[in-house]
């Protein structure tokens, strides 16, 4: 029989045990909660925070005001397009299409990407809304947010305005000085001196006997040229008078220019346009080497500068340009001869340079009347009166949250108004309101029901004296 051996013990499965969590102590000894990391804005994203609406307000008043004068009518485009828009738009061989855009594809299969400028999205609702059937040049203006994911630096982010310019319809070039003349506008309207720089790329087939020139010149100072602008010459060949790698403008005065090889069409528009701005006093200077960066522009080009750039907007000396895009449309499928010309400008890049230059709007409130209000009564009462003064057009202060008499009028005091109405529990019953005068302290009590426009009458006595002291004064 065979020898019986002893059973093989069975080692039994360990179990884990509890990992005990240990608390962060703090000085006290007593467990601390940690800190979860606080929410910030993606790179190249910012908010734009209270303390600088008022130069927004100020930019939308004279875009607005500049528009309505040249007969532009607002167009609001989606953020969202067909990404072969921008490729077959902008050009696929641009920076934009090729490193700057934000593209992906959608639950149903779609391409799309976040626009990174305006120009062919205008092209595509002119198309599509049949607007060739309406009066000839068709004006359209925005003010729209964009997409580019570019290296954030001062005055450029991933997310920023532009307000844009587009005259649809027609090739005159008294359209193309019109466009300059609004963008260097708008720019002094905000304090600003700047300077157009203008040039001419003439037509198609003229820019294709000068791209043959210049790829010449370059091919044969190649090894003058970086690994980025060897990789131009094939791609992009205009994109290399616009570089800024070492040694280049050096190469660059050597060049050829495009002026020397327009055709007579695009010699005589150029010569108008030009004509045009001197006798609208516009200051301009001529840059052969200006070519902006997108491929669908024709004949006029320009870059509106600062004139004399300091500090830090030095490095971002140019506020915004356009040009003229005659073959766009029909490339999107419109009617073959449809011209266009057009401009943005980089509002962030603006606002840097108001600021710059000491330009800032007063960003604080001036309120003509403070309410002042006590109890829960006046407080529910309140809301109401406060609501005839807006609708009167009275700018009217509050400060609802406080309860106490003192600490209002101590916030009227700030914001100097120069008159306030106090509404307590005896005034609600009473159907009555007090007016006081912050500059003498005198009070009166009036009926609720005429408060405004007594208020607007004091404020017009006070204006009147106002008025009376200055001129004593001169």
């Amino acid at each position: 029989m065979p020898s019986k051996t002893a059973p093989v013990p069975v080692p039994k499965p360990e179990v884990a045990k509890p990992v005990e969590k240990v608390a962060e102590s703090g000085a006290s000894g007593k467990p601390v909660a940690k800190k979860s990391k606080v929410p910030e804005t993606l790179r190249g994203f910012r908010d734009i925070l209270p303390d600088e609406q008022a130069v927004w307000d100020k930019m939308d008043e004279v875009m607005r005001s500049l528009t309505r004068a040249y007969g532009f009518g607002r167009i609001r485009l989606p953020a969202l397009e067909q990404t072969a828009l921008f490729e077959r738009g902008v050009g696929k061989d641009t920076d934009v299409v090729e490193k700057e855009m934000f593209t992906f594809t959608d639950q149903g299969g779609v391409r799309m990407t976040l626009r990174p400028e305006g120009t062919a999205s205008i092209a595509r609702a002119y198309i599509e809304h049949g607007m060739l059937n309406q009066p000839q040049p068709v004006k359209l203006w925005y003010v729209e947010q964009f997409f580019r994911h570019e290296r954030p630096q001062a005055g450029r982010y991933r997310q920023f305005w532009q307000f844009g310019l587009e005259s649809i319809g027609s090739d005159d070039p008294v359209l193309d000085a019109q466009v300059i003349l609004m963008c260097e506008r708008f720019c002094k309207d905000m304090g600003l001196d700047v300077t157009v720089h203008v040039n001419s790329l003439g037509t198609p087939v003229s820019r294709r006997a000068y791209v043959a020139e210049l790829v010449k010149y370059f091919k044969a100072n190649k090894k003058k040229l970086s690994e980025t602008d060897q990789k131009r010459l094939v791609k992009n060949p205009l994109r290399l008078l616009d570089s800024k790698e070492p040694g280049m403008e050096e190469l660059k005065a050597d060049a050829p220019q495009m002026i020397d090889y327009l055709d007579d069409e695009s010699k005589q528009h150029f010569m108008k346009v030009l004509e045009y701005l001197d006798e609208a006093e516009v200051p301009y200077a001529l840059n052969p080497y200006l070519v902006r960066g997108l491929d669908y522009y024709t004949k006029t080009v320009f870059e509106v500068m600062l004139t004399n750039p300091t500090g830090e907007e030095g490095a971002q000396s140019a506020l915004g340009g356009g040009g003229r895009y005659d073959g766009l449309i029909p490339l999107f499928g419109g009617r073959e001869g449809t011209s266009a010309v057009g401009a943005a400008l980089g509002l962030e890049r603006i606002l840097m340079a108001v600021r710059a230059a000491g330009k800032m709007p007063d960003s604080k409130r001036r309120a003509q009347v403070f309410f002042c209000q006590l109890g829960e009564a006046a407080r529910r009462k309140g809301l109401k009166i406060y609501e005839k003064f807006r609708e009167a057009g009275i700018d009217v202060a509050e400060a609802f949250s406080k309860s106490n008499l003192k600490a209002q009028l101590e916030v009227a005091d700030k914001l100097k108004v120069p008159i306030a109405v106090i509404l307590g529990q005896k005034e609600v019953l009473d159907g009555t309101i007090i007016i006081r005068d912050m500059e003498s302290g005198a009070q009166e009590i009036v009926d609720v029901e005429k408060v405004v426009a007594l208020a607007s009458k004091r404020l017009q006595e006070q204006n009147v004296r106002r008025e009376e002291k200055a001129a004593k004064m001169a």
